[in-house]
């Protein structure tokens, strides 16, 4: 295990969920700590380039050193990403969205560090899972994340119906994603299969200009017949 006076420590950096936000969504805090780092691991050099020029925190973003870090990255790979820890540098983990380690690759950096006596450091951020439970007035003291549903309708109605079965039994709130031009399909499955009494809330476009959160119960949404834009969304449910 490496002496941590002697080796960087790992900051999880939080980015925009929705374009031109930083003033709105990023702290003060966050803007002082960057301009120490250098050495980044992303999920995208160009988007993770462009994200780091419009803070304004560096005279330049050409030193910038960058790392792709993938779902599939192997544990050899990311052990020569953090040589610039072991020699002593900070590095950043940066998400394409929201904050790293959640639904996103991040967390493979985040493991290895917490294996190899490496501080972990998370910095507050926007995360749009976070934030469309809390406005969408679901139990918020017992949930679950599931990322993407099943895109076949077969599986992806057993998926809901087992997740409803679920959410009653435990009195939990479910939360999952869609790609954006799938957004009206997945809802008029969800329409389709849950119980016309189930809570449904969508999030969309959170922190943004299209911001809308919707939460009724199924029945509603039946008659309301709502037409989404293709923009980033959050979809939650909780039966009774």
């Amino acid at each position: 295990m490496p002496d941590n006076a002697t080796t960087g420590k790992l900051y999880l950096i939080p980015t925009i969920i929705s374009d031109d936000t930083q003033t709105l969504v990023l702290p003060p805090g966050l803007l002082q700590v960057l301009p120490r780092i250098n050495h980044f691991l992303v999920e995208n050099v160009r988007t993770a380039r462009r994200f780091l020029s419009s803070l304004k925190v560096y005279p330049s973003i050409e030193p910038l050193q960058f790392e792709v870090l993938y779902k599939e990255t192997q544990l050899v790979a990311i052990k020569d990403m953090f040589s610039p820890v072991f020699k002593g540098n900070d590095m950043g983990v940066l998400s394409e969205s929201g904050c790293p380690g959640i639904a996103d690759p991040g967390a493979l950096a985040v493991s290895f560090a917490h294996a190899h006596g490496i501080t972990v450091v998370p910095l507050v951020g926007p995360s749009s899972i976070l934030l469309a439970l809390m406005a969408s007035g679901l139990n918020g003291q017992r949930f679950a994340f599931h990322g993407y549903l099943p895109v076949q309708e077969g599986a992806l109605v057993s998926a809901v119906r087992e997740l409803e079965r679920e959410s009653s039994k435990r009195n939990q709130t479910q939360i999952f994603i869609e790609t954006p031009y799938r957004n009206n399909r997945l809802l008029a499955a969800l329409v389709r299969s849950l119980r016309p009494d189930t809570e449904l809330c969508v999030a969309l476009d959170l922190t943004g200009a299209g911001e809308k959160i919707r939460t009724a119960k199924v029945s509603a949404w039946k008659a309301e017949r709502a037409d989404f834009p293709k923009l980033p969304s959050v979809f939650l449910f909780l039966a009774k």
